[in-house]
Parts: C-alpha cells; structure tokens; sequence
C-alpha cells in the first residue's frame, strides 16, 4: 500500500482557522460504510442517527499549554519548546525549535528563569528527553508561561482557550485536542443520553505524531508515536453492556477509536492504562468500534488511513473530493464526518 494512495486536493482556504460560535453548528457529511453512499447534514441533528442502546465513547484528555517560548542560557539564542508526553514528574519528551543540534547537557529557560530546563538524551524519533526545574507546582508554572499548541496550519490567533478544549475535557496531558468532540454541547449530550444512548469515556493523551503525514512511501513502513491512555472500569462496563445487548459502539474521534482498539481482547473492552502505537490502516480487522465520528484529515496521514480502515478507501476518498466541492472546513476547526 503505497501513501500516495491517500492524498486528495485541499484548497488551503478550506482550512478552518477559527471554531464556530456554535460549537454544534457545523457540517455533518454522513457516509455509509458498506453502500459508500453519503448525504450532506448538521452536525446538529447527530441524534437522528443514533438509537437507543448504542454507546457513545468519548476521549476526555484534556490539552495542557504545552507550547513554551524561551532561549538558550549560554547564548540567548530563541528556542520553542513542544511539551509532548510527560514521563516522570520532572522530565518530559519534547520537541525544539530550532534545536536539530541540541545535546544533552543544553540548558534553556522560560519566562526569565521562572521555568529551566536541562537536555538530559535524545528520543529514537528526534526529540528531546528533558528535565524541569521550577518552584511550586509544575502545572501551575506551565499555565503562567505556555500557550496553547495549536496545529500550524491554523495561522489566526484563539481568543478563548477553552475552544480548543472539550466540554467534557477532565485529565490533563495532550498536546493537540481530540478534535471530533469540540461539536458537542452539554446540552447536546444531555439530549442523546435522554434517548438511551450511553456515554463512555475514556482518556488517550493526544501527541502530534498522530497527525504528522507519512513520510515513508510504504505504509505499513511507518512507526507510530506511542501515547499513554487509561479506560477506567466504569467505561469498559458501560461499552461491554452495550455491545452485549446489541447496541453499537461508536468512537468519537480517532483518538477514541485507537483506545478502544488497543484496550480490547476476545470482544470486551479490558479496563486498564497503559501506552499504545496502534496503526490502524486499511486491512485492520475491527474489535470493538462499529461507527465512527470524526473531522476531516490531512492527507497522506495516519488518520485518513484509519478512516479508510472502516469505511473502505475509495468510499472515503469519493467523500473528500464530495467535501471539498461543497465547500465543507477542514482539520481541527472544520466539519465533521459520520461513519455508520
């Protein structure tokens, strides 16, 4: 499987650079898995494709200011740093900029000394493994000088930081949002629990090697980034219950979908947390996940792949190039997309 096999044109004014006020108010492009065929909708009316018994699965990571503006100690010279995963108290995996040449022992600091850092390795994929020093609670510090990480092709500046958070956002930890959940309300949630439809959530703490395009021409070639996720006992029961009784589960967003598929064994979703690089491309055999909902992705990325996992690659593709002519927003911000 070759990745140019997931490309599609994307004019770059389809990129959605802010939320709508409505976090409900968007596009809804429903695409049926085993006919291929879509309809256009709102995202608004998500509960008339919903039935009592199914179980929605929400990831409800939550993103940290994860992106640090700094210098050099020695030099001066500016640095950016990207927080992706937090692997002790103290010592984090991040990414710099520029800082291709950064070796252990480089020390850096934020906010005029407020927040210090030491390069302590380099990381298999090119980052750095570094420890803090600070005074006080690291969270604390971290909400003082960090910004919020949003992607780089959203070039507008976010007025209100809880847009790119979910409603039901609780566990801090991602460095990029699970993007499909930003469409639901409270009260929308509250609507579709009215119905019968259970709620399950589950936390993966997102990192931005979930979203980065494939570099390598073979697809099954590419390694992914690992991140930690937890499914608590309540969900997996809740998720079991539904499957048991006949009902569908149905991920929000990729990141849901990869918990579930790495936290499932014999049928069952098996409480427990752990960390997981699950690929999921076109091939992969489903345990859990029946339907999908989810944003529109960048092409030639791990997300478009999983995608045409569920619904089959030619579905998906004619359903982008549908997206694109009537004009849907794209990535973070954008639309979304049901997969049934």
């Amino acid at each position: 499987m070759n990745t140019d096999e997931f490309d599609y044109y994307l004019p770059d004014e389809l990129i959605a650079q802010h939320p709508l006020e409505d976090r409900a108010a968007s596009r809804l492009l429903t695409l049926n898995k085993a006919t291929g065929e879509f309809r256009d909708d709102m995202f608004r009316n998500i509960k008339s494709f919903l039935r009592s018994g199914d179980c929605l699965v929400l990831n409800d990571t939550r993103v940290i200011p994860a992106r640090l503006y700094g210098k050099k100690e020695r030099t001066g010279g500016a640095i950016e740093f990207l927080l992706l995963k937090r692997l002790t108290t103290d010592e984090w995996e991040v990414i710099l900029r520029p800082g291709g040449k950064a070796k252990p022992g480089a020390r850096f600091e934020f906010g005029g000394g407020r927040l210090r850092a030491e390069i302590l390795s380099v990381t298999d994929g090119g980052g750095r493994r570094v420890r803090f020093e600070y005074e006080g609670l690291f969270e604390n510090v971290l909400d003082e000088l960090g910004e919020m990480p949003l992607p780089p092709y959203i070039t507008e500046k976010l007025e209100d930081k809880e847009r790119y958070q979910t409603v039901y956002s609780v566990h801090e930890g991602s460095a990029a949002a699970p993007t499909a959940g930003l469409h639901f309300t409270n009260e929308l949630l509250d609507g579709i629990r009215a119905m019968g439809v259970s709620t399950a959530f589950v936390t993966l703490h997102v990192g931005l090697g979930t979203f980065r395009p494939v570099k390598v021409a073979d697809v099954e070639k590419h390694k992914m980034h690992s991140e930690v996720y937890s499914v608590s006992p309540e969900a997996a029961e809740t998720v079991n219950a539904a499957k048991a009784a006949g009902g569908r589960v149905i991920c929000v967003g990729t990141t849901s979908c990869r918990t579930v598929e790495s936290a499932a064994r014999d049928g069952l979703l098996v409480s427990g947390s752990g960390s997981t690089d699950i690929f999921i491309y076109p091939g992969y055999s489903f345990k859990l996940t029946d339907c999908l909902i989810t944003n529109f992705h960048l092409p030639k990325s791990t997300l478009i792949m999983l995608v045409s996992a569920l619904a089959g690659k030619d579905n998906v593709l004619k359903a982008y190039r549908h997206a694109v002519e009537e004009r849907y927003r794209f990535f973070s911000f954008g639309d979304a997309m049901l997969i049934y």
